[in-house]
């Protein structure tokens, strides 16, 4: 009697394929386990299911729109440096403004020869008076509401769901679980015809509860933070209740998690509301700072925040995040601008701010290349880029309108990704997304549901990845995932 194997699974098939392709990288993630305590290169919680797929793709090389990783695998990159690399990997112009500076030296300790240039950059292209370097966008943010406290002489902050600013204790806030379980109430009632007076009634009890997102944060430091619904015109009547002891709003103008919401009369009744209540609006810009147009977020919705914070984009793949604002806020860093040769003093009380590595050499000459690049090229380099991002998303949404399946992607600038509350499909389903899409050589994070166009980015780079896409969803449909 011959025994057979029952045919695999297609989940199975996923596994094999992805882990068959990637030994190497698997190889090193077992090895370096023990003693490497790191998540960050996956986007999904630990699954039993799919643990033998869960690690990360290693780089070996990466050039324009392409990378390789130690298997030998090409892939198209749609990571891109976690929208670092709007310019696409490793810039010629980039590699030897780097490369000029290593020759120079990495002086830590003097003042860089370029540092005002690169600050004068920031303030032309973003339209903000004054500005600092940091390194990372969490340490930029975090520098931004002390200002804001130092100014005001204010402690609350208020930040608003679905919103990412770092992992500052202050920033690494949520609603309480009741709060989500009311607006998952008021979409379902509002759904059902006779209940949809309900749904309404339920939506003006606007929760503003914080509390913290993960372990290890004190509970006392939630005090201080109030927990918003983006765009909801409620929240601004809280702020307004809350007017005189709220610092500051930070506010992600286009979320991450969240791309399909860009409320822009929200954020203009919001600038309107803070300028009158001496609130600082805060602007996070870490992800739409310079990629929607030269002058980020804030020029493409028609205002202005009282302070920003940059990264990615602005430190051309080098570690350098940046604090801008009008003077009266920056100011409180170093007690605002004085003359040599007559009486005067720094006029305004000073928080502390400091930072071995702030102003590295090699990430303020990598700073400076970048933005003199998107200075001279102007709004035209985001619009094209913009254009083809969302014929890009066009096309998909054709696709899955075509193919009847419940799926809606969206963009917002260079950024696409399929968008959460105008899909169903399961959080296990994005997770395998991400890997047919690995298998088929486009890269992104495990558990990511989009990705970045860059200026590298060809025509023919852009349909293998609408291709893949399509393959994908077409796979998982087949399964009965979407």
């Amino acid at each position: 009697m011959t025994l057979t194997q029952p045919p695999p699974t297609q989940l199975q098939s996923l596994i094999d394929t992805y882990t068959d392709r990637t030994r190497r990288s698997k190889v090193l993630a077992a090895a370096n386990r023990a003693v490497l305590a790191d998540k960050t290169a996956i986007g999904y919680a630990f699954a039993p299911e799919i643990k033998e797929m869960r690690y990360p793709i290693v780089a070996a090389r990466s050039q324009g729109a392409r990378l390789w990783d130690v298997d030998g695998n090409e892939y198209i990159d749609i990571l891109m440096g976690l929208g670092t690399n709007l310019l696409g990997h490793n810039p010629p112009f980039i590699k030897a403004a780097i490369a000029a500076q290593l020759d120079q030296g990495m002086a830590i300790g003097p003042q860089s020869a370029i540092v005002g240039e690169v600050a004068q950059l920031v303030s032309d292209l973003t339209g903000l008076e004054r500005v600092t370097f940091s390194n990372t966008g969490t340490e930029a943010v975090m520098t931004a509401v002390r200002i804001a406290r130092t100014a005001t002489r204010r402690r609350k902050i208020a930040i608003f769901t679905n919103s990412y600013h770092g992992h500052f204790d202050a920033a690494l806030m949520r609603a309480p679980l009741s709060e989500y379980a009311r607006k998952k109430a008021v979409r379902s009632l509002q759904q059902k015809p006779g209940l949809s007076p309900l749904g309404g009634f339920l939506k003006n009890f606007l929760g503003t509860r914080a509390v913290p997102a993960a372990l290890g944060i004190p509970p006392a430091v939630a005090k201080d933070v109030l927990v918003l619904e983006y765009g909801n015109p409620k929240s601004l009547d809280v702020i307004k209740t809350h007017r005189r002891q709220l610092a500051a709003v930070l506010v992600e103008p286009v979320q991450s998690r969240c791309p399909e919401l860009q409320p822009r009369d929200f954020l203009q009744a919001l600038r309107d509301l803070t300028q009158a209540t001496g609130i600082a609006l805060i602007f996070d810009e870490m992800v739409t700072g310079f990629r929607v147009h030269p002058g980020g977020a804030q020029a493409h919705f028609g205002l202005q925040a009282d302070l920003a914070t940059y990264s990615k984009i602005a430190g051309g793949g080098l570690p350098l995040s940046v604090i801008a604002g009008q003077a009266r806020w920056m100011d409180h860093i170093d007690g605002g601008p004085w003359q040599f040769g007559d009486d005067s003093a720094p006029r305004v009380p000073t928080t502390f701010f400091a930072g071995t590595f702030c102003k590295h050499p090699l990430s303020l000459a990598a700073a400076q290349a970048t933005l003199q690049h998107l200075k001279a090229q102007g709004p035209e380099l985001q619009h094209t880029l913009n254009q083809r991002t969302k014929d890009l998303v066009d096309r998909l949404n054709a696709f899955t309108a075509s193919t009847v399946m419940p799926v809606k992607f969206t963009q917002f600038g260079s950024f696409f990704a399929i968008a959460l509350t105008q899909s169903q499909i399961p959080p296990s389903t994005l997770t395998l997304l991400s890997y047919h899409l690995l298998n088929q050589g486009i890269h992104l994070r495990g558990g990511d549901r989009g990705g970045f166009l860059s200026t590298a980015h060809t025509p023919d780079d852009i349909d293998r990845i609408y291709t893949a896409f399509c393959h994908a969803l077409t796979a998982l449909k087949e399964a009965n995932d979407v």
